[in-house]
């Protein structure tokens, strides 16, 4: 059974579209497929969602503050296996812990070529978890939604290539791009946001005063 929190995002999923995200690219199914693991639990703190952040050492996005996730493998049966086996390597996730709740759409990602399903799930039965292997992840954060959508967490960001979008700095981390525009959505979708007209972080920051603000690494 799942959390009263999280039954309007469970019924929403299902009905869910390219058009109701409002990306900016749609989905054509010619990027190379991918999953993320969106995981939402009930922590000490309320409603949390798992965060890790990438080794500053890798050659593609690094440092950067990601969902669990990654490509798919072919012995994989769907973008949720993709999702689980990935926070299972990244994290240590036990999936046996984990009720999926359903996807978003698969959204291309024009700059990487990976079309990427963000898989919803609940963590039924929170368990321990840390970097696997400290090359490829650095921290892994369970971070509650009452931090991430506090007012001074709240930002505009203006990223490389004219980018700008939401972020938040929380616990040392900057939650920028694909994972900070998903999450707005999820949390949208889920009635867990704040009402709109609210604080929204203020005027646009570069992404190195963003990363001050947060007080992460570059």
């Amino acid at each position: 059974m799942i959390p009263d929190w999280l039954e309007p995002l469970a019924t929403r999923l299902p009905t869910l579209t390219v058009a109701d995200l409002d990306w900016r690219v749609d989905s054509s199914g010619s990027g190379r497929p991918a999953a993320v693991l969106v995981l939402l639990a009930d922590g000490p703190a309320g409603p949390e969602v798992l965060l890790t952040e990438r080794a500053g050492t890798l050659r593609q996005h690094s440092g950067q503050v990601a969902f669990p996730g990654g490509r798919s493998d072919p012995g994989d049966a769907d973008a949720a296996a993709t999702a689980l086996r990935e926070a299972e390597e990244e994290t240590g996730l036990d999936p046996a812990g984990v009720e999926v709740l359903g996807a978003l759409p698969p959204l291309l990602l024009a700059h990487s070529g990976h079309e990427v399903t963000p898989v919803i799930a609940h963590w039924r039965e929170p368990a321990p978890v840390g970097p696997v292997d400290p090359e490829e992840v650095a921290r892994v954060e369970r971070v509650p939604l009452s931090e991430l959508l506090a007012d001074d967490a709240r930002l505009t960001l203006r990223g490389p290539g004219g980018y700008v979008g939401p972020a938040f700095a929380v616990r040392g981390l900057l939650v920028w791009g694909f994972t900070a525009e998903v999450l707005v959505r999820v949390l949208a979708f889920g009635g867990l946001d704040r009402p709109a007209g609210e604080a929204r972080g203020g005027a646009a920051l570069t992404l190195q005063q963003a990363l001050d603000r947060a007080g992460a690494r570059a």
